[in-house]
């Protein structure tokens, strides 16, 4: 059941660890939105600027905070909202954390994995990410055995556990590092303002203007 806090309640919106946390807090504060307690919140997950409650999550948890309603809205990337597949509401293209998808494999394979498919009719893929991967390979028409790993992906083609990796890169040098190429492009990530379909209902105005805010603070950041 997806469920929301009340109509009366703080607006309580997720934002992520790691590398897209400075950028949200940034967006926040271009947007005229306080969120000043998020620059410095020690070791409280849980902070309260004005009538907005922000929980500090994991990324990867963020989606399941939405489309369970213990968050009204979040910031998140497309990669782990894409990979959760959960009912959420994308409401605004942020713009930063751009990273890609991709397919690569060992620069200096001695047959491609496409080669490797015609002849085996069926390939393996290591990945931290099945949904996406499965997705991309079953729209392809290409029957693979997904592999899913924790660590570095990039190792598995170098040991033999896997003949591809669908991973995410912003630049590919760690490919580059690790004698991998691109073979192909998955899709495109960046963050997004998510919301509760529930607390959409019950907080219109409220989501919708930060929405709003954000989106404008976005189209500025491009224009500028």
């Amino acid at each position: 059941m997806v469920r929301s806090p009340g109509p009366g309640a703080a607006l309580r919106v997720a934002v992520p660890k790691g590398a897209l946390y400075d950028d949200s807090v940034a967006a926040l504060a271009r947007a005229g939105i306080d969120a000043a307690a998020l620059r410095e919140p020690g070791r409280s997950l849980v902070v309260r600027c004005g009538d907005v409650e922000f929980v500090i999550a994991k990324p990867t948890d963020v989606p399941i905070y939405v489309a369970y309603g213990a968050v009204d809205a979040a910031i998140a990337g497309r990669d782990v909202l894409e990979e959760a597949g959960l009912e959420v509401v994308e409401l605004v293209d942020l713009g930063f954390g751009a990273c890609r998808f991709v397919v690569a494999e060992p620069v200096g394979a001695l047959r491609s994995a496409e080669e490797m498919y015609r002849h085996l009719g069926q390939i393996r893929v290591a990945t931290k990410y099945p949904r996406i991967t499965e997705r991309h390979f079953a729209e392809r028409g290409l029957q693979v055995e997904i592999i899913k790993l924790a660590g570095n992906i990039e190792i598995a083609p170098l040991i033999g556990i896997a003949d591809w990796i669908v991973d995410i890169t912003a630049t590919g040098t760690t490919l580059r590092e690790n004698d991998l190429r691109v073979v192909e492009e998955v899709m495109e990530s960046t963050a997004r303002f998510v919301a509760n379909p529930a607390s959409l209902a019950t907080k219109t105005a409220r989501i919708t203007e930060m929405a709003e805010r954000l989106a404008a603070a976005t189209r500025g950041e491009k224009g500028a």
